[in-house]
Protein backbone atom coordinates (compact mmCIF):
# COMPACT_ATOMS: atom_id res chain seq x y z
CA UNK A 1 0.00 0.00 0.00
CA UNK A 2 1.58 3.11 -0.89
CA UNK A 3 0.46 5.66 2.16
CA UNK A 4 1.62 9.34 1.86
CA UNK A 5 2.15 11.07 5.30
CA UNK A 6 1.81 15.30 4.58
CA UNK A 7 0.82 18.16 5.86
CA UNK A 8 -2.52 19.40 4.95
CA UNK A 9 -2.53 22.42 2.70
CA UNK A 10 -5.26 25.22 2.86
CA UNK A 11 -6.89 23.55 -0.41
CA UNK A 12 -6.83 20.30 1.35
CA UNK A 13 -8.19 21.45 4.39
CA UNK A 14 -11.85 20.14 3.02
CA UNK A 15 -10.67 16.09 3.17
CA UNK A 16 -9.97 16.36 6.85
CA UNK A 17 -12.91 18.41 7.76
CA UNK A 18 -15.30 15.50 5.97
CA UNK A 19 -13.56 12.96 7.89
CA UNK A 20 -13.52 15.18 10.90
CA UNK A 21 -17.50 13.77 11.98
CA UNK A 22 -16.59 9.92 10.86
CA UNK A 23 -13.90 10.68 13.60
CA UNK A 24 -16.15 11.40 16.30
CA UNK A 25 -19.23 9.26 15.26
CA UNK A 26 -16.14 6.47 15.83
CA UNK A 27 -15.01 8.21 19.52
CA UNK A 28 -18.74 7.74 20.58
CA UNK A 29 -18.24 3.92 20.43
CA UNK A 30 -15.61 3.91 23.20
CA UNK A 31 -16.51 6.75 25.19
CA UNK A 32 -20.49 5.45 24.94
CA UNK A 33 -23.44 8.04 24.60
CA UNK A 34 -24.36 10.38 27.24
CA UNK A 35 -26.42 13.52 26.65
CA UNK A 36 -24.15 16.76 25.87
CA UNK A 37 -21.00 14.71 26.47
CA UNK A 38 -20.78 12.94 22.63
CA UNK A 39 -23.73 14.20 20.71
CA UNK A 40 -25.44 17.65 20.63
CA UNK A 41 -29.51 18.35 20.81
CA UNK A 42 -28.84 19.16 16.94
CA UNK A 43 -27.65 15.33 15.82
CA UNK A 44 -23.93 16.90 15.65
CA UNK A 45 -20.89 15.21 17.53
CA UNK A 46 -19.75 18.19 19.48
CA UNK A 47 -20.29 19.14 22.95
CA UNK A 48 -20.62 22.38 21.87
CA UNK A 49 -24.36 22.90 21.79
CA UNK A 50 -23.90 25.84 20.15
CA UNK A 51 -22.96 23.65 16.93
CA UNK A 52 -26.05 23.59 14.83
CA UNK A 53 -24.82 21.88 11.45
CA UNK A 54 -21.91 20.07 10.31
CA UNK A 55 -20.97 23.50 8.11
CA UNK A 56 -20.30 25.02 11.70
CA UNK A 57 -18.31 21.92 12.62
CA UNK A 58 -16.25 22.28 9.52
CA UNK A 59 -15.72 26.04 10.03
CA UNK A 60 -14.45 25.36 13.79
CA UNK A 61 -11.43 23.59 11.90
CA UNK A 62 -9.69 26.33 10.43
CA UNK A 63 -7.77 27.32 13.29
CA UNK A 64 -5.42 24.10 11.83
CA UNK A 65 -4.28 26.18 8.95
CA UNK A 66 -4.37 29.36 10.85
CA UNK A 67 -1.61 28.90 12.68
CA UNK A 68 1.12 27.44 10.23
CA UNK A 69 4.37 26.64 12.37
CA UNK A 70 2.10 25.89 15.50
CA UNK A 71 -0.07 23.69 14.55
CA UNK A 72 0.09 20.81 11.74
CA UNK A 73 -2.36 18.99 10.32
CA UNK A 74 -1.03 15.74 8.38
CA UNK A 75 -3.72 13.94 5.65
CA UNK A 76 -2.95 10.44 5.35
CA UNK A 77 -3.23 8.86 1.64
CA UNK A 78 -3.17 5.13 0.84
CA UNK A 79 -2.63 5.91 -2.74
CA UNK A 80 -4.86 8.81 -4.04
CA UNK A 81 -7.56 8.03 -1.15
CA UNK A 82 -7.95 9.63 1.95
CA UNK A 83 -6.97 6.89 4.67
CA UNK A 84 -6.73 9.95 7.56
CA UNK A 85 -5.50 12.58 9.60
CA UNK A 86 -3.13 13.50 12.68
CA UNK A 87 -3.53 16.57 13.95
CA UNK A 88 -0.58 17.69 15.89
CA UNK A 89 0.01 20.95 18.66
CA UNK A 90 2.92 22.48 19.78
CA UNK A 91 2.81 25.41 22.01
CA UNK A 92 0.94 27.40 23.71
CA UNK A 93 -1.69 24.20 22.59
CA UNK A 94 -0.18 21.50 24.93
CA UNK A 95 0.77 21.22 28.54
CA UNK A 96 3.84 22.19 30.13
CA UNK A 97 7.04 20.72 28.96
CA UNK A 98 5.56 19.25 25.94
CA UNK A 99 6.63 20.41 22.44
CA UNK A 100 4.44 17.99 20.63
CA UNK A 101 0.87 16.81 21.68
CA UNK A 102 -1.09 14.35 19.29
CA UNK A 103 -4.41 16.38 19.04
CA UNK A 104 -6.34 13.97 17.31
CA UNK A 105 -5.51 10.84 15.20
CA UNK A 106 -7.81 9.06 12.89
CA UNK A 107 -7.20 6.54 10.67
CA UNK A 108 -10.90 5.39 8.36
CA UNK A 109 -12.21 1.28 9.30
CA UNK A 110 -11.12 -0.10 5.26
CA UNK A 111 -7.25 0.52 6.37
CA UNK A 112 -7.54 -0.58 10.28
CA UNK A 113 -5.36 -3.61 10.86
CA UNK A 114 -3.19 -3.18 7.83
CA UNK A 115 -0.40 -1.51 9.39
CA UNK A 116 -0.83 1.65 7.90
CA UNK A 117 -1.97 3.67 10.89
CA UNK A 118 0.96 2.79 12.92
CA UNK A 119 3.27 3.52 9.58
CA UNK A 120 1.35 7.11 9.63
CA UNK A 121 2.35 7.66 13.61
CA UNK A 122 5.72 6.61 13.02
CA UNK A 123 6.03 9.21 10.03
CA UNK A 124 4.11 12.15 11.93
CA UNK A 125 6.66 11.55 14.70
CA UNK A 126 9.69 11.52 12.70
CA UNK A 127 8.70 15.06 11.34
CA UNK A 128 9.56 16.38 15.21
CA UNK A 129 12.26 15.79 17.70
CA UNK A 130 11.43 16.74 20.91
CA UNK A 131 8.78 15.55 23.86
CA UNK A 132 5.44 14.26 22.93
CA UNK A 133 2.34 13.40 24.28
CA UNK A 134 -0.97 11.91 23.45
CA UNK A 135 -3.83 10.45 25.16
CA UNK A 136 -6.47 7.63 24.52
CA UNK A 137 -9.49 6.75 26.52
CA UNK A 138 -8.70 4.48 29.66
CA UNK A 139 -11.80 2.77 29.63
CA UNK A 140 -11.98 -1.43 28.87
CA UNK A 141 -14.31 0.28 25.89
CA UNK A 142 -11.13 1.06 24.19
CA UNK A 143 -8.61 -1.72 24.48
CA UNK A 144 -7.89 -1.71 21.01
CA UNK A 145 -6.52 2.00 21.07
CA UNK A 146 -4.62 1.21 24.21
CA UNK A 147 -3.04 -2.12 22.49
CA UNK A 148 -2.29 0.23 19.21
CA UNK A 149 -0.45 3.18 21.04
CA UNK A 150 1.53 0.68 23.53
CA UNK A 151 2.68 -1.36 20.32
CA UNK A 152 3.61 1.60 18.56
CA UNK A 153 5.37 3.40 21.04
CA UNK A 154 7.04 0.47 22.31
CA UNK A 155 8.23 -0.47 18.89
CA UNK A 156 9.13 3.49 17.88
CA UNK A 157 10.60 4.21 21.24
CA UNK A 158 12.24 0.87 21.99
CA UNK A 159 10.54 0.53 25.13
CA UNK A 160 11.62 3.82 26.38
CA UNK A 161 7.61 5.96 26.95
CA UNK A 162 6.18 6.52 30.46
CA UNK A 163 2.70 5.40 30.55
CA UNK A 164 -0.13 6.50 33.03
CA UNK A 165 -3.72 6.98 34.10
CA UNK A 166 -3.60 11.28 34.71
CA UNK A 167 -6.21 13.75 34.79
CA UNK A 168 -5.89 15.98 32.05
CA UNK A 169 -7.77 19.24 30.81
CA UNK A 170 -10.23 16.64 29.04
CA UNK A 171 -11.17 14.18 32.05
CA UNK A 172 -9.15 11.30 32.83
CA UNK A 173 -6.71 9.67 30.39
CA UNK A 174 -4.12 6.96 30.01
CA UNK A 175 -1.66 9.34 29.22
CA UNK A 176 1.43 8.64 26.81
CA UNK A 177 4.75 10.60 26.67
CA UNK A 178 8.23 10.15 25.04
CA UNK A 179 10.89 11.58 23.88
CA UNK A 180 12.43 11.72 20.48
CA UNK A 181 15.70 13.84 20.23
CA UNK A 182 17.01 16.21 22.51
CA UNK A 183 15.46 19.43 22.77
Amino acid sequence: MNLTVELAEQHEAHIIKNLYPLYLHDLSGHYGFTEGTVMNQHGIFEDDPEIRTLAQQYDAQNIWWEKPGILFPFLFKAGSVPAGFALIATPPHCAKGVDFFVNEFFVLQPFRGTGLAAQAALRVFERFAGVWELYTNPAAKNITGQKFWRKTLAGYTKGDYHEAVEETFDGTKLVFRFNNGIK
